[in-house]
């Protein structure tokens, strides 16, 4: 490694803002690494503890320290470790581990910091092994005895080592949980004159409150606890208060069922005072302290409905509903503290207070409705902006929680007022009452008279699609309105038939202006979707009519290609065409069969669109799933774009580099292949292959495999006997898919996995014994039968396992007695097992009907089965 001023000087390059300096330097690092590792760690720790070197050179010392011990991908952080662990020498180690101890107590900050990131990288190896023993023991000596500078940075340390995600180190720090306290607490107690020490405390025991749980089940322990972090709330730095604040919240999550004591005696007071501090940042973290007393006594309500006995329920202490007079006033006030100028993004005091206002309402229901009400009424018309948009945003919010039926009177006298409100002068209170009036829509529509209601409110929400600050909230209403009145679908009108046309032709407009923003146009094509979508029979005519301008407009989208000039060019486009294609896809849904006539243009503009489309694009996507639409309204009379179609799907389903566009083909090969049945089978050579590469691809995930099992089931249902060219590497494909398990230890991703494999591998075979059949094919089963059973006989000991795999699984049941009627399976169809797995599919009351029916259908070809054999026998 380099002498001293050399790797200094490569030291400081590494935080260069210059490019290729900096780059030069960390490329000397790594292959000063890479050449001997132990040299590499003892020099870089050398210039972390060297006091007479600048601050930022040890900073970087520190952070090549840190990054050859860890590293974000899981896969180079074993590697790193591996390194430490087996290639570092015991001296080495001790060295480095020493000298960032003392590099701790340095009157520079920034090396103190920088060793304390080291410190905690290593321990991330060593304390789950048991390697460094006495590391926490010394922090806590540093944060009793030692000066200011080495206790902040220790506590520092402390937090670094407890945030850490690294799994086997969290499990071992409960171990450590005494020394832990130990040090955060002394640290954070009021009797700490340092700031700069308690605020690095009360951070620090923020990170550690997981891992103590075993301490706060002593009462002792918990109340020194708790009393220090209420005192803290008082402190006269806002940084520790509001880490004190953001403390009481991880305990609220935590330890919720031993807060009722604290919750009587302090916390009801501090945090509702809290909520009034000068300082926002206090402000918003007391009132999230509310929010998660909310979510945790909604979760509580949810789990305890759930139990078998009473002594599983969890402690319940109805906190929000004791403290909702004193709680909720504080929120409305607080709603009124609004931002005009903050961004959509923007998290302030009154953003907080609405989310929280929001969870209180799920939390206590119907008693929140007399504080907001009251509220209401006395804002609503409210010479101050502020508080009219309080009034009616506060409305919107307790629209989820109280039951339907106690809010349906009073959001009907309510209605009125709001829809009156679409017009008031100042933008933010418009904005605030579409999105309530959005939520009343989702949440309580049955308030809404389509009489005397949907007119005025319709008319009130398009006016808004028109002003990009409330676009947004007035589409989603729209939305809500057009699936609540959609009715029955086959109806020849709905409330919504009269509002139809001029609602289509508003939207029209609305994207059709050259100067709408992109997010305007968007969200109004996405309500034009809806009202197709949910649209009545009556409405045929002119979805019809519907047709002929969006395909115009996305012929009119081809020559735009060349105009495009900058990635914001080219993302707009992309959007138009993406939102188009959403829109002709609910258009191509509801006329179903009666989009023949267009099929013609929808294929060329399609097809000239995937021409026209190159890198990386959202866009084939969506054309293909308009494709997938269509191919399923017109069925075998798709095939005559087969020939000019079929290389944009081939291309994408060999494209593994968009697994996203690949997964899209692969369920496009079912669509066509159930469309077209046996008119598919010139191209059914090609999708096997592509399918099969596919299946061998390590660049696809496991995610497809079921998918493209499923596929091949939905091949052999249209080509019929044709399939048996297929069905023995067809057959070992599936033969080895099942024997693909999850131990008990397994991931809840692998037990899903798992499930949607096996429903692949029915289907598969669902598909493949119905085509065998019609064909009086078989004989060619035969070889496949036992491991058929093999697999079903896994299923029905699994108890990890789906409705769709149980329905599955009694398809294919049912499908193979029906293919051996003459009872040559009889052996097979009398195990126990199997008679106790239709039996449980059906008498599950929990099962969809048609799950059922399939399980009775399965028994019933099971009792033929065995019957058949039983009258062979019989015969002299």
């Amino acid at each position: 490694m380099a002498e001293n001023g050399d790797i200094n000087t490569i030291l400081r390059n590494s935080l260069s803002p210059d490019s290729a300096t900096r780059t030069a330097a960390e490329q000397q690092l790594s292959q000063a690494s890479e050449n001997n590792f132990p040299l590499y760690l003892a020099t870089l720790v050398q210039a972390l503890a060297d006091e007479s070197a600048e601050g930022q050179i040890r900073v970087a010392a520190g952070l090549a320290l840190k990054n050859a011990f860890s590293a974000r991908e899981f896969s180079r952080q074993q590697e790193l470790q591996a390194k430490w662990l087996q290639q570092t020498d015991a001296e080495t180690k001790t060295r480095v581990k020493s000298l960032a101890l003392t590099t701790l107590s340095s009157t520079n900050s920034q090396a103190g910091q920088a060793a304390a990131q080291v410190i905690a990288s290593v321990a991330t190896i060593e304390l789950p092994r048991n390697e460094w023993p006495d590391l926490l023991g010394t922090l806590v000596q540093n944060v009793s005895s030692g000066a200011p500078h080495q206790k902040q940075a220790s506590l520092t340390c402390i937090g670094y080592v407890c945030e850490s995600q690294d799994p086997e180190l969290r499990s071992a720090l409960i171990s450590h949980s005494n020394a832990i306290l130990t040090a955060v607490v002394q640290g954070a107690r009021k009797e700490e004159t340092n700031n700069e020490v308690r605020l690095s405390a009360i951070s620090a025991l923020g990170d550690s409150l997981e891992f103590v749980g075993n301490n706060f089940k002593h009462e002792g322990e918990r109340n020194y606890i708790m009393q220090v972090v209420c005192e803290a709330t008082q402190a006269d730095d806002s940084r520790i208060q509001q880490g004190a604040f953001g403390c009481l919240n991880r305990i609220m999550g935590l330890y919720y069922e031993n807060m009722r004591f604290y919750m009587e005696k302090a916390l009801f007071g501090l945090t509702i005072l809290g909520m009034k501090n000068d300082d926002e940042d206090v402000a918003k973290l007391a009132v999230e302290f509310w929010s998660t007393v909310c979510e945790e006594e909604i979760n509580i309500e949810e789990d305890n409905a759930q139990v078998e006995s009473s002594d599983q329920m969890r402690p319940f202490y109805n906190f929000a509903r004791v403290a909702t007079n004193e709680v909720v006033p504080t929120l409305l006030l607080l709603l009124t503290k609004q931002d005009e100028d903050a961004t959509d993004d923007e998290y302030n005091l009154s953003r907080a207070a609405y989310q929280s206002l929001q969870l209180y309402a799920q939390a206590v229901g119907a008693n929140i409705i007399p504080p907001v009400i009251q509220f209401v009424e006395a804002n609503l018309r409210h010479d101050d902006w502020h508080f009219r948009e309080a009034a009616v945003a506060a409305f919107g919010a307790i629209m989820e929680g109280p039951e339907e039926k106690v809010l349906e009177p009073i959001v009907k006298q309510a209605l009125p007022v709001l829809i009156t409100m679409m017009e008031d002068s100042n933008t933010m209170v418009k904005d605030s009452t579409a999105y309530a009036l959005g939520r009343i829509t989702e949440a309580c529509s049955e308030a809404i008279d389509p009489n005397t209601h949907l007119d005025p409110l319709i008319r009130a929400l398009f006016a808004g699609v028109n002003d990009p600050k409330m676009a947004s909230s007035c589409c989603w209403a729209l939305m809500n309105l057009a699936e609540r009145f959609s009715g029955d679908l086959d109806a020849s009108a709905n409330p919504i038939t009269p509002h139809f046309n001029a609602s289509v032709s508003n939207l029209l407009d609305v994207t059709a202006r050259p100067e709408a923003e992109t997010t305007v146009r968007t969200t109004a094509y996405e309500v034009l979707s809806a009202f197709v979508l949910h649209a009545a029979t009556d409405s045929f005519p002119a979805i019809a009519s519907l047709s002929d301008v969006i395909i115009k407009r996305l012929e009119e989208t081809i020559p735009l290609q060349s105009q495009v000039v900058s990635i914001e060019d080219k993302i707009a486009l992309e959007e138009m065409k993406t939102s188009l294609n959403t829109v002709l896809q609910s258009i191509i849904q509801r006329l179903d069969k009666e989009i023949a006539p267009q099929g013609d243009r929808i294929m060329q503009v399609s097809l000239q669109i995937l021409s026209n489309t190159s890198g990386k694009s959202t866009v084939p996507e969506a054309i293909f799933a308009t494709i997938s639409g269509l191919a399923n309204a017109m069925e075998e009379d798709f095939a005559k774009y087969m020939d000019a179609f079929t290389p944009f799907l081939y291309n994408a389903l060999g494209n593994a580099d968009e697994p996203s566009l690949c997964a899209m083909a692969i369920g496009l090969v079912s669509d066509i292949t159930r469309s077209l049945n046996e008119r598919s089978q010139p191209y059914c050579d090609n999708f096997m292959n592509y399918l099969l590469n596919n299946l061998r691809s390590p660049a696809l995930g496991n995610q497809f495999k079921p998918a493209i099992l499923q596929c091949f089931g939905d091949i052999a249902n249209a080509i019929g006997g044709h399939f048996e060219t297929y069905l023995s590497v067809v057959a070992q494909v599936l033969q080895q898919a099942a024997t693909v398990t999850a131990s008990p230890d397994g991931s809840y991703e692998m037990y899903d996995y798992v499930i949607s494999l096996r429903e692949g591998i029915m289907d598969a075979w669902g598909g493949i014994i119905g085509a065998m059949k019609m064909s009086n094919k078989t004989q060619a089963l035969q070889p496949y039968v036992q491991s058929i059973f093999q697999l079903l006989n896994i299923i029905s000991q699994d108890m990890n396992r789906s409705e769709a795999l149980m329905r599955s699984a009694m398809g294919v049941i049912g499908d193979i007695a029906d293919a051996y009627p003459g009872g040559e399976l009889v052996e097979a169809f009398r195990s126990d097992w199997l008679t106790a797995m239709i039996k449980e599919t059906k008498t599950n009351r929990e099962f969809q009907p048609r799950t059922i029916d399939t399980a009775r259908w399965a028994r019933e070809q099971v009792k033929r089965q065995l019957g058949g054999q039983q009258a062979v026998m019989a015969q002299p």
